[in-house]
């Protein structure tokens, strides 16, 4: 899975031994900052968000049409060649997890959540290679068209800021 299972592996370890109390915990001095559980299912709603646009553009057959503009070339420069990723952007509404979660979850459960849906991530990102081969395949609503495999990266890199949230708020909580 590569670079999709080097993220899961990031989140995995950001979720080791929490119980479903801890996965509720926030950033201590911004209390309105997402829970750990949020943030995970952020995570996974961008994974469906992907994995929904990859399915569109392989049921029609064809990549997308898109083209890249100056400042998605620069954005798509930054976050999947360099591996940074901006701090302080607001998720898509799309994206956004429910204010209260349903049911509190574990480490254990919210790690094996995500390591399903980035199992069926990578096989889409699969299929839409065979498909595509290198071409830009979908539309990221800031980054612009990707290929599979700069899905794949911007997933780590996105994943991978949100892990050391994740570990941030473990640190201050004293986890």
């Amino acid at each position: 899975m590569n670079e999709l299972g080097e993220l899961n592996h990031a989140i995995a370890f950001s979720l080791r031994g929490l119980d479903a109390a801890q996965t509720q915990f926030r950033p201590l001095k911004r209390k309105n900052r997402w829970s750990i559980q949020q943030i995970v299912e952020h995570l996974l709603l961008t994974y469906s968000s992907t994995e929904e646009m990859i399915a569109t553009r392989l049921a029609k057959g064809r990549p997308t049409r898109k083209k890249p503009g100056l400042m998605q070339h620069i954005s798509q420069y930054t976050v999947i060649r360099l591996g940074y990723f901006p701090r302080g952007r607001k998720a898509p509404t799309l994206v956004m997890p429910p204010a209260e979660v349903a049911a509190p979850l574990s480490g254990e459960e919210l790690s094996h959540r995500v390591r399903e849906q980035l199992l069926h991530l990578h096989e889409l990102c699969n299929d839409a290679e065979k498909a595509f081969g290198e071409k830009q395949c979908a539309s990221h609503h800031v980054l612009g068209p990707l290929s599979a495999a700069q899905w794949r990266r911007f997933h780590l890199i996105h994943g991978e800021h949100h892990a050391r949230q994740i570990l941030a708020i473990r640190k201050e909580h004293g986890m």
